[in-house]
């Protein structure tokens, strides 16, 4: 079993939808972005490239790369499983936290967990999604971004031989 971690964070901004963990979260603000700025799915794709020691999202997709302008971050997502099971590994599991002050996600979890655990191709039991705050302090209380941090596990998948 190997281990990553991610992180990623966004600035909230006017005139774009909010995409957290592959769900649109109804909200004055989305967040800014090249891609979707789905800050849960980013920091999920470098937890699992990093538990893979294949780099992070932003060599497989920069930002500066128009074919990534706006897309879906579970089409990369989906990308990223593919990566970290060309290299003979699958997910073991998943812990994602969310850092928002706004808006309250608590009731998107269950939707979210079901489409990454769709997108990845494993149990629901395997994604775990919790969200806090920052009790109104720094960017976040402030309400000026959104964060969150990300662990995978990937275990040797006995089925591939290129390891």
């Amino acid at each position: 079993m190997r281990v990553g971690y991610g992180y990623d964070v966004h600035p909230l901004v006017k005139g774009r939808k909010l995409i957290l963990g592959g769900v649109e979260i109804p909200f004055s603000q989305g967040l800014k972005g090249h891609s979707d700025a789905d800050v849960v799915l980013h920091a999920l794709c470098d937890a699992m490239l990093g538990a893979a020691a294949a780099g992070d999202i932003g060599i497989h997709f920069p930002e500066d790369d128009p074919k990534f302008k706006d897309i879906s971050s579970l089409v990369l997502l989906e990308r990223t499983n593919e990566i970290i099971r060309g290299k003979g590994y699958r997910i073991g599991n998943i812990d994602l936290t969310i850092v928002a002050e706004k808006p309250k996600v608590a009731e998107f979890i269950p939707i979210m967990r079901e489409k990454i655990a769709q997108t990845l191709e494993v149990d629901i039991g395997e994604v775990s999604i919790k969200a806090t705050t920052t009790e109104g302090l720094g960017f976040i209380g402030r309400q000026e971004g959104i964060a969150a941090m990300a662990v995978a596990s990937v275990v040797k998948d006995e089925s591939k031989t290129n390891l």
